[in-house]
């Protein structure tokens, strides 16, 4: 089925709407994405984006908690909410029939939330637990701590969650000074896919309010540029049973062309069970059960990387491996042969990330969020396929050299 495309509209207020029409579904998913979240904190305030996403589920003018719990789920949806590095949302996935109570009770959160000083001292707890558990999790504050390592002291580097002196501080007016400059119709992208055609969502959006919605603070939150820091290599000492390792490096921004090119690499290198990694350090030197590659792109910047979890006594045969790797492929870039299977299986992936309702509302949004115009799925097939052998090599040679890369290692320390 050919795809429709996207539809934009922006409201009188500044609220910005895309929708992508997806029929032969019965379900829709819809968010809103706020401009304010972790880089654009100060690090004294570290976690307040985050704080906000929670404090405004604990009631509303308009519904107390259990009934923004039960709002959708008595409907048989679901609606949650995430705080990222550059965006915090709010989504919902709904029967097409129930649009309405959607939109209604994401405006309802975003617009009216009641964050009283006595919620936050409950939510304190919670997102306190919730940095505990993290911290209690090896194989999660690594990526802390490796992200910390790569950026240094820019807001890149920022724990979302925040830290236990910053969320222990933080005031309920710093959390409402933050709902007062971001939460406004122009700072907010609302993005919905399904069985839903772009009139209709306007038309909802209305009868739930958001029209009515003032403008606001229109002045973007300022974000520094990225700065990386120098790679370095961080042994950190934990008692544990394994040592994780996260090797990782600056790359390029989500509308910088090579994007294309690394996400192949990522799939050949370290994106499943047929991938370099995997049958280098699982199958054929059983040094790990887990061994994948990571990436992330944001609009000024970057991430690719390498996770691994061994035991303390073959951690330096792991980095050795692992590093021995990235060698090759920085100094040989991806024969010919190896790409055509890469491009078969990105294409697939990406072909099938498309049959889902969320997948596509993410897509939508992103063009607003990233600037960039809309992509039908088979000019993203062509991009992929339009990959040569020295695209490839030019990537590899500037972002997998191992002395690229920092390296943070987590675990008993000298075993080797």
């Amino acid at each position: 089925m050919a795809e429709k495309g996207v539809e934009r509209t922006v409201l009188p207020n500044g609220l910005t709407v895309l929708s992508e029409p997806y029929p032969g579904v019965r379900s829709i998913a819809i968010g809103a994405w706020v401009r304010a979240a972790s880089m654009h904190e100060q690090r004294e305030e570290m976690g307040v984006s985050h704080m906000l996403e929670h404090l405004v589920f604990k009631g509303t003018k308009n519904r107390s908690a259990k009934e923004i719990a039960s709002s959708l789920e008595a409907l048989g949806g679901s609606l949650d909410a995430y705080t990222a590095r550059e965006h915090t949302c709010f989504q919902a996935r709904v029967l097409d029939e129930h649009l309405p109570q959607a939109a209604d009770v994401i405006a309802d959160l975003i617009f009216r939330p009641a964050m009283r000083a006595e919620d936050l001292n409950l939510e304190r707890k919670v997102v306190l637990e919730e940095i505990a558990m993290v911290e209690d999790s090896p194989d999660d504050i690594v990526f802390e701590l490796h992200n910390e390592a790569l950026w240094g002291s820019h807001p890149y580097g920022y724990s979302i969650l925040g830290t236990r002196d910053t969320v222990g501080s933080m005031k309920v007016e710093t959390v409402r000074a933050l709902h007062s400059r971001a939460y406004h119709p122009s700072q907010i992208v609302v993005a919905a896919s399904g069985n839903i055609e772009h009139a209709d969502l306007l038309a909802e959006l209305e009868r739930t309010g958001w029209n009515d919605i003032p403008r606001g603070n229109e002045t973007r939150l300022v974000v520094p540029p990225p700065v990386a820091a120098a790679p370095n290599e961080k042994r950190i000492e934990r008692d544990s049973q394994q040592t994780h390792l996260v090797f990782g490096s600056p790359t390029v921004a989500h509308a910088d062309p090579r994007r294309y090119p690394l996400m192949l690499i990522d799939t050949l290198l370290g994106g499943g069970m047929s991938s370099r990694l995997f049958q280098r350090i699982r199958e054929e030197l059983g040094l790990a059960y887990s061994v994948y590659t990571f990436q992330s792109f944001h609009v000024n910047a970057g991430t690719h990387g390498v996770y691994v979890a061994t035991a303390p006594e073959t951690a330096e045969q792991a980095i050795a491996a692992v590093r021995e790797e990235l060698a090759r492929v920085a100094r040989e870039g991806i024969a010919d042969a190896e790409l055509q299977l890469g491009k078969q299986q990105l294409k697939g992936q990406v072909t099938l990330s498309m049959e889902s309702v969320s997948s596509r509302m993410y897509r939508a949004a992103g063009i607003e969020l990233f600037g960039e115009p809309y992509v039908p799925v088979d000019e993203i097939l062509a991009k992929i396929d339009a990959i040569t052998v020295d695209d490839t090599m030019a990537v590899c040679a500037e972002f997998f050299p191992p002395e690229r890369q920092t390296l943070v290692s987590l675990g008993p320390q000298n075993q080797g």
